[in-house]
């Protein structure tokens, strides 16, 4: 008996394989245009392997363990051939590693190579989550006409880009995952990394950040350093941005994603460029899932099968609808024709007095107020996390929304369901004593017994705070029904750390910063400022 094949079927839910007896050759070397070699590996059937459809794996991560497995054998016993191949400066393969910024070059040289070698067949399909869906978005333009599918899973064209935004700066994800690659190769590494959560954790809050490195892996890191002094427009992170290229992209996508994960928006957004270029082989599915859901895992991997598969034998998938959206609230799966689905049309919930939300704007108020202290930061509950269990998705926020530094605003009981399904943005007219401070707005739904759980989120950091203005915040996308008898609900704060920085209030460089100022808040809702969360609504 194989166990691992019985492990890894039993965790992805998947269907008995065709074969459990695999074979692997280790260590094939595959050279680059530059002269670098880098390592891959292929599974195959024991018989028959040569010249079935290929799957191409290619991440940081290693080749070996429980980080590969549940990716390459499950294709490998059901009809592919796989190549998994360590990218550049990683476990074995040549150079440094230089996150993201070498996947082009270094991917279409693989491709190249793959399709000269004598076990080659005529077809191949490129498949992967996180980065390794990056490393499919990075060529996927210029891809040989052997390549048949794409099956990117939480993964888009620009990957970390989204996180190192000037107006928000998203530090947990791309700070612990530095940390974690930093440290993998080591003996144990992973599993240090992993256990070391909470010197990670006590890191971020290292004064200035530019230390922070020092403080959880005991020397400085160059990505980690990047992140902190590159913004997300500047030239430094030229090679690792593909988003121009995925109108051109011809080969059929079936892109995976979930309404918690870190990548959603990007995501989304080439999901519409391919749209919008009438791409009519693309699709898309959006779980209610993190970004480290084993049912990403299982769902991507169905879609390499089913999809994947299919293309690479030159046979027609499936027929469904292109896109496939998991609606919360409802907690059933349903098709759409398009991102974002018609007949939602944006509808403004206005915040007013007395923590009330409603459709009508509010009359002659006071602002609300609040105390922002960055040296105490209101802390990230559950939503947008890499992480694990109740640290991240959708979580109760009763504690969170009894702090004094967390405003919320909610409807009365409602009368009939409210669904929502698209883009959510808010336009909060906010003050602070201070000329920097941040705008973070999370939509809640709160069941019968008042327990408030969160749908989505999102920050803005403000120059400027201390006049009055209008702060344009931008929530993830969601798909939830608020079901009747319930009530929406609003949060208004000015932070969720450590998924964002704590701004400071001083307006020094985020790298540099030293001085944490205490700030006090204000939230404006008046005829004059009529403050919104504003969400793509149908009813019934």
């Amino acid at each position: 008996m194989n166990l691992s094949s019985h492990v890894v079927q039993r965790m992805l839910r998947l269907p008995p394989p065709r074969t459990r007896d695999l074979t692997v050759v280790r260590d094939l070397r595959v050279p680059m245009r530059d002269g670098a070699v880098l390592l891959a590996d292929r599974w195959a059937p024991e018989t028959g392997g040569d010249g079935l459809p290929t799957a191409l794996i290619r991440l940081p991560y290693g080749r070996s363990g429980m980080t590969a497995a549940p990716m390459v054998r499950p294709l490998a016993e059901r009809g592919f051939q796989v190549l998994i191949q360590s990218t550049r400066g990683t476990f074995g393969s040549d150079g440094p590693f230089d996150p993201l910024r070498c996947e082009r070059e270094d991917g279409l040289d693989t491709l190249d190579w793959i399709i000269e070698q004598p076990w080659f067949g005529e077809s191949m399909i490129l498949c992967g989550a996180s980065y390794s869906g990056f490393t499919q978005w990075a060529v996927a333009d210029a891809v040989p006409p052997q390549v048949k599918a794409m099956i990117p899973g939480v993964s888009e064209s620009a990957l970390t880009l989204d996180f190192l935004h000037s107006d928000a700066f998203s530090l947990e994800t791309p700070f612990v995952w530095g940390v974690q690659v930093a440290g993998q190769e080591r003996r144990l590494g992973m599993v240090r990394a992993m256990l070391g959560g909470k010197k990670v954790q006590r890191a971020l809050r290292t004064l200035p950040l530019n230390q922070a490195d020092s403080a959880a892996i005991g020397h400085r890191d160059d990505y980690l350093q990047n992140i902190l002094v590159h913004d997300a427009d500047a030239p430094f992170w030229q090679n690792l941005d593909h988003r121009d290229r995925v109108a051109d992209i011809t080969a059929p996508v079936s892109s995976v994603g979930g309404w918690y994960d870190i990548f959603l928006p990007g995501q989304l957004r080439d999901h519409r460029a391919l749209q919008d270029a009438g791409h009519s082989a693309a699709r898309l599915t959006v779980g209610p899932w993190t970004h480290i859901s084993m049912d990403v895992g299982h769902t991507y991997t169905a879609e390499a099968l089913d999809f994947g598969l299919a293309l690479a034998r030159g046979e027609k998938p499936a027929e469904r609808a292109p896109v496939r959206l998991f609606v919360m609230g409802e907690e059933k799966w349903r098709d759409f024709p398009s991102w974002p689905p018609p007949g939602y049309e944006p509808q403004r919930f206005h915040l007013q007095p007395d923590g009330a939300l409603a459709p009508e704007e509010p009359g002659a108020s006071p602002p609300d107020g609040y105390r922002y202290d960055p040296a105490d930061p209101t802390p990230a509950v559950g939503g947008v996390r890499m992480a694990f269990g109740e640290k991240a998705g959708r979580v109760d926020n009763t504690a969170l929304e009894a702090r004094p530094d967390v405003l919320t605003y909610t409807t009365p009981v409602l009368n009939s369901d409210v669904e929502v399904i698209g883009e959510v943005s808010a336009e909060i007219f906010f003050r602070s004593s201070l000329p920097f401070a941040d705008v973070f707005v999370r939509l809640c739904g709160v069941d019968a017994d008042g327990r408030s759980t969160n749908v989505c989120d999102g920050l803005i950091s403000l120059t400027g705070a201390d006049e009055t203005r209008a702060a344009q915040v931008r929530l993830w996308p969601t798909a939830y029904r608020f079901q009747r008898g319930h009530r929406i609900r609003v949060q208004v704060s000015s932070g969720a750390f450590p998924r964002y920085n704590r701004n400071p209030g001083t307006g020094e460089p985020r790298a540099t910063a030293t001085i944490l100022r205490p700030a006090d808040q204000q939230v404006f809702h008046d005829p004059d400022h009529p403050s919104a969360v504003v969400l793509p609504i149908r009813r019934g």
